[in-house]
């Protein structure tokens, strides 16, 4: 029998049974540490290997934020409750991959932690990164169900905190790349879908592949001129170059289509799902009948899972 104050296995479900779900998602969360950590350990991360490993990191840190803010509408659009169960996971995996990232930055300046600290202090992109490192470790501190009974209401309140958090991280990706932005703008770019459909759900607009294609291309839009305007301020590039740049595809395909294509996936899953037809007599509700009531969570970076 398992022991019940013993720490959960993160592959079992609440009854302490496997979850293929639980593990898979377990897997892919451990496996870029792993294979980081291998290229590591055969020399294969370039002449600067703790700075490759800071950048890499940090932006899987990011990576998984997003990873995590994909759930609700994974679940909604895909009918796919049990998903849910995957997000407390990913948000303590974005913790973790955030924090491992300010410690490789402390072990670049050879541990010497007053200089670290003069660092966050004096540079902005250090700064701001920080603030978001310390929201992330305040919702993977409180992402048990201790905390949630001891919080109560107040732990939806500051869970909420993930989508300022959420800026805040993109803001350093931005600021810390300098030059070429090409993946934070795909970052943004996606985090303004995932943001578009919840202001779609906060509006009660209409879930249909036709409104959802309309995201798409607006998020699409919306990360092309976000591009344009941070070349355009930050090295002077004319933005009807860069938005030119989407319409050249003898080059690399700009980060504007990728969004495009991940928005894509949303309208499939509405047709794919269809229409949820009611039972004789049963009058409409706002929430549709298939869905399972929603934990107390609602979009937290870490909710019970």
């Amino acid at each position: 029998m398992i022991d019940r104050l013993a720490v959960p296995l993160p592959w079992l479900d609440r009854a302490g049974r496997l979850s293929w779900l639980k593990l898979a998602v377990f897997l892919a969360c451990i496996a870029p540490a792993l294979y980081l950590a291998a290229a590591y350990r055969l020399d294969a991360l370039g002449a600067k290997p703790i700075t490759a490993l800071i950048h890499a990191t940090g932006e899987w840190a990011v990576r998984f934020l997003l990873f995590s803010l994909a759930i609700s509408p994974l679940r909604r659009l895909a009918d796919w409750p049990k998903v849910i169960v995957v997000r407390r996971m990913l948000g303590v995996t974005v913790m973790a991959y955030a924090v491992a990232h300010l410690t490789l930055y402390a072990v670049d300046q050879n541990l010497i932690l007053t200089k670290v600290v003069s660092e966050i202090a004096l540079r902005l992109y250090l700064t701001i990164g920080f603030v978001a490192l310390v929201g992330l470790i305040a919702l993977g501190l409180t992402s048990t169900d201790a905390a949630i009974r001891h919080l109560g209401p107040n732990w939806n309140r500051l869970h909420r905190l993930t989508y300022t958090i959420a800026v805040l991280a993109l803001a350093h990706y931005f600021l810390q790349s300098k030059i070429d932005v090409t993946d934070p703008v795909f970052s943004a770019g996606l985090f303004l879908l995932l943001m578009g459909w919840r202001a779609m759900r906060r509006f009660q607009w209409p879930e249909r592949p036709w409104s959802l294609l309309l995201l798409a291309v607006l998020a699409a839009l919306a990360t092309a001129g976000l591009e344009a305007a941070w070349y355009g301020l930050a090295s002077g590039v004319p933005a009807n170059l860069v938005l030119a740049a989407n319409l050249d595809f003898s080059g690399p395909i700009r980060p504007a289509w990728w969004v495009l294509a991940v928005g894509l996936s949303l309208p499939a899953m509405a047709l794919v799902r269809g229409p949820k037809p009611r039972a004789a007599g049963q009058a409409p509700s706002r929430r549709p009948a298939h869905l399972p009531r929603r934990e107390p969570t609602r979009e937290a970076l870490s909710p019970p899972a």
